[in-house]
């Protein structure tokens, strides 16, 4: 694997978000409150350590604007592959989230990217990206 151009802590996977979605911000939230093995960190995909990441991934917005999980040691995912494997991490409820695995990503990606093109008419947008709170600054990659 090749070296990476940005830091990620060992074990930690990283979810790169819209940081100027009020869903996907909410979202985050919810992922930081059931995160209780501290595996994720976050960034916002318009941020500078965000459009490294994207870099080398070589992913473009245009395409995928929304969430992506970045593995280093598995590689990434983009779209409802992403939010299957992220709610994997969860307990409870959340597991049965899985019982979408045995779908088709397609056929996923149909009701993730219907709510993904809607999510600004839905939830509304940001100025600009969120800022952690002190107590979540140590979840956030600068």
């Amino acid at each position: 694997m090749t070296k990476l151009p940005f830091h990620i802590p060992e074990g930690k996977k990283v979810i790169l978000f819209d940081g100027v979605c009020n869903l996907c911000n909410s979202s985050v939230n919810q992922v930081i409150k059931r995160d209780k093995n501290n595996v994720f960190l976050f960034i916002a995909l318009q941020s500078k350590t965000g459009q490294k990441i994207l870099d080398h991934l070589k992913i473009d917005t245009l395409e995928t604007d929304s969430i992506i999980l970045f593995d280093p040691k598995k590689g990434h995912y983009i779209k409802s592959e992403a939010v299957l494997k992220i709610t994997k991490e969860f307990s409870g409820f959340w597991k049965l989230l899985q019982i979408f695995t045995i779908f088709p990503t397609s056929f996923n990606n149909v009701f993730y990217d219907f709510i993904a093109k809607n999510r600004y008419k839905w939830y509304g947008k940001k100025e600009s990206c969120m800022i952690p709170t002190p107590e979540l600054k140590a979840k956030f990659l600068d």
